[in-house]
């Protein structure tokens, strides 16, 4: 079964970070967008696996996004 988690990604000073607000503590580093989006997936992969093999539930996705535009 695949489950589409959101990630976000957030710049720093030494190059990017990500998390999933759906998986608590499931976090990634990397010096590019999409080494850390890749660096996201296989954290999320090990994350899921390490809930099934400690028989705890794997949380269903439910987190969306969207942007605004205001005057700034």
């Amino acid at each position: 079964m695949t489950k589409r988690y959101l990630i976000v990604m957030e710049g720093t000073s030494t190059g990017c970070s990500a998390y999933s607000p759906d998986l608590p503590g499931c976090v990634a580093t990397g010096a590019t967008e999409p080494e850390v989006e890749q660096r996201m997936r296989e954290a999320i992969e090990l994350h899921v696996a390490g809930l099934k093999q400690q028989g705890e539930p794997v949380p269903e996705p439910h987190s969306s996004s969207s942007y605004v535009e205001v005057s700034a």
